[in-house]
C-alpha cells in the first residue's frame, strides 16, 4: 500500500470518526427533552423500560455482527449486570424520575458533571487513574456549578425541584462506579455483547420496577409518545452506543470528552427554544461552572497519559 493510499485511508477513518461523535453529540442532545416529552403520557419507570427492552430486541441481531468484527470474549454475568444496573436500570430510573419535575435542559446540565465524578471513581478505584494537581481545581469549579443550578436556578421552580435535582447526582455516580468496574475487569470481553446483554437485563429490570412502584406499564396512545420510545430506544441508545463503542477502538478515549462539552449545550438550546423551558442567568453560571471544571479535569487526563 503506498503512502498516498494510507494517507487517505487515514483521514477517512477521522472524518468518519468525527462525524460518528457528530451524531452522538446531536442525538444525546436531543434526548433530554424527548425523554420529557414521553413522560407527559407515560410513568418514568415503565417509559424507561419500554426504551431499553425496545434497545435490546433490536441490538439482539446486530450484536453478534459487530462481535465477529472486534473480537473479545463472552461478558460473565457480573459484568453484565454492573452495566445493566448502574448504566441503565437505576442510572436511567433516576433520570427519568427526576425529569418528571426538573426540565430537561437543567437535567441534562447537571448529568454533566459525568467526567467529574468519573474522575473521583477512577480515583479511588482504578490505580492509573489518580487525580493529580490542578484537577482538584476542576473539581471544585464544577460543585460550584452543580450549586448554582441547585440552589439558584432549581429552587425557584418549588415543589421537590431541588430535591429531584439532588437525587439526580446519583445518576452519573452509579454509572460512573458500573463503568469503573466493567473497564477493571472487563478488557477482554465483547463490547457489543456485553452491551446487548446489559440492554436487555437492565430492561427486564426497570419492568419489574414499573409493576413494583407504578402498578405496570403505560403503554404509548398516541404517535407522538410512540415517537419518544422508538426514537430513544433506536437511536438515543442503539445506534449511540454502536457508534461509541467503534469510536472507542478507532481514537483515544479522551476523543469523546468533547460529548461532555457539547451535549449538554445542545439540551440546553433545545429545551429553550423547541421545549420553551425556562432559563436564569444562573443556568448559564451553572453550565459554564460545570463544562470548566470538566475541560480541567480532561486536559489534565491528556497531559498525564
Amino acid at each position: 500500500m503506498s503512502a498516498a493510499t494510507t494517507g487517505r485511508s487515514g483521514r477517512g477513518a477521522s472524518v468518519a470518526v468525527k462525524a460518528a461523535v457528530a451524531i452522538m453529540c446531536l442525538v444525546w442532545g436531543s434526548t433530554w427533552l424527548v425523554l420529557k416529552v414521553g413522560l407527559e403520557e407515560m410513568e418514568p419507570l415503565g417509559s424507561a423500560a419500554l426504551r431499553f427492552m425496545l434497545a435490546g430486541v433490536l441490538m439482539a441481531p446486530i450484536a453478534p455482527w459487530i462481535a465477529r468484527r472486534e473480537g473479545g470474549a463472552a461478558p460473565t454475568w457480573d459484568l453484565v449486570f454492573a452495566m445493566a444496573i448502574g448504566n441503565f436500570a437505576l442510572s436511567y430510573g433516576i433520570v427519568y424520575w427526576a425529569e418528571e419535575v426538573v426540565p430537561s435542559a437543567h437535567a441534562a446540565i447537571l448529568w454533566g458533571v459525568f467526567p467529574l465524578v468519573t474522575a473521583l471513581v477512577g480515583h479511588v478505584y482504578l490505580p492509573t487513574a489518580r487525580i493529580v494537581g490542578i484537577q482538584w481545581l476542576g473539581l471544585f469549579l464544577g460543585f460550584l456549578g452543580v450549586v448554582a443550578l441547585l440552589a439558584k436556578d432549581l429552587d425557584t421552580l418549588g415543589g421537590d425541584a431541588v430535591t429531584r435535582g439532588t437525587v439526580l447526582l446519583g445518576s452519573p455516580m452509579v454509572s460512573a462506579l458500573a463503568t469503573a468496574y466493567v473497564k477493571k475487569h472487563g478488557q477482554d470481553v465483547s463490547a457489543a455483547l456485553l452491551n446487548r446483554s446489559a440492554l436487555v437485563v437492565g430492561g427486564a429490570l426497570l419492568w419489574a420496577a414499573a409493576w413494583a412502584f407504578e402498578g405496570g406499564i403505560t403503554l404509548p396512545t398516541t404517535p407522538r409518545s410512540w415517537f419518544t420510545v422508538v426514537y430513544l430506544g433506536g437511536f438515543g441508545t442503539v445506534l449511540t452506543f454502536t457508534l461509541y463503542f467503534w469510536v472507542l477502538r478507532q481514537a483515544s478515549a479522551v476523543s469523546l470528552s468533547l460529548i461532555a462539552y457539547v451535549t449538554p449545550a445542545i439540551a440546553l438550546v433545545l429545551g429553550v427554544f423547541v421545549g420553551d423551558e425556562q432559563v436564569t442567568v444562573w443556568t448559564g453560571v451553572g453550565l459554564a461552572f460545570i463544562l470548566l471544571g470538566c475541560g480541567v479535569v480532561l486536559q489534565r487526563s491528556k497531559s498525564v497519559k
